[in-house]
């Protein structure tokens, strides 16, 4: 199997809404994803950490949530979790595992947002932490810009929106 995935493309990903039965592989994903960002942080309670599959499983039965799922053959490689408002939406949980980042599948997973998103949107919102410089870079690199940064608790995030044309694709 790591062969297999050594020589995936982005472009051979299947990209679906995640289903309730698909939980449990998201839950693992984002488990996985998210550890070396609360390392750098030195803080494991970040919330996809802390977040309980139950909640997980509720979550995704939200109206107001879109969640996007990536493929690899039977694997789920990446996720992103988009909170829909009155002509905004905000990503968040944005993960890819570990051994596959840097292949094109979070970039992927920004384009392939896009068509599900509610007629009226006018701007995206993401957050990371104001230290993950890797991740500040990635969402420069396609168009957001930094807002404004906010301490909440112990850890201070950076917000970046991007301006939205009529359906323009987001990379």
């Amino acid at each position: 199997m790591a062969g297999t995935m050594g020589a995936m493309t982005a472009d051979e990903l299947q990209v679906r809404i995640i289903a309730d039965a698909d939980a449990g592989e998201l839950f693992t994903l984002r488990r996985a994803a998210f550890v070396t960002e609360a390392q750098q942080y030195d803080d494991p309670r970040i919330p996809p950490l802390t977040q309980t599959l139950s909640e997980l499983k509720d979550d995704l039965g939200r109206d107001d949530v879109i969640t996007l799922g990536a493929w690899s053959g039977p694997r789920l490689v990446g996720s992103i979790r988009v909170l829909l408002e009155e002509g905004r939406a905000t990503l968040g949980r944005f993960a890819v595992a570990p051994d596959l980042q840097g292949r094109g599948i979070g970039s992927r997973l920004l384009m392939e947002i896009v068509p599900y998103l509610p007629d009226g949107t006018k701007e995206i919102w993401v957050f990371t932490g104001r230290d993950s410089l890797q991740n500040l870079t990635f969402y420069a690199s396609r168009g957001y810009e930094l807002q404004h940064n906010q301490r909440v608790g112990d850890l201070t995030f950076a917000y970046l929106r991007r301006i939205l044309g009529e359906k323009q694709d987001l990379v």
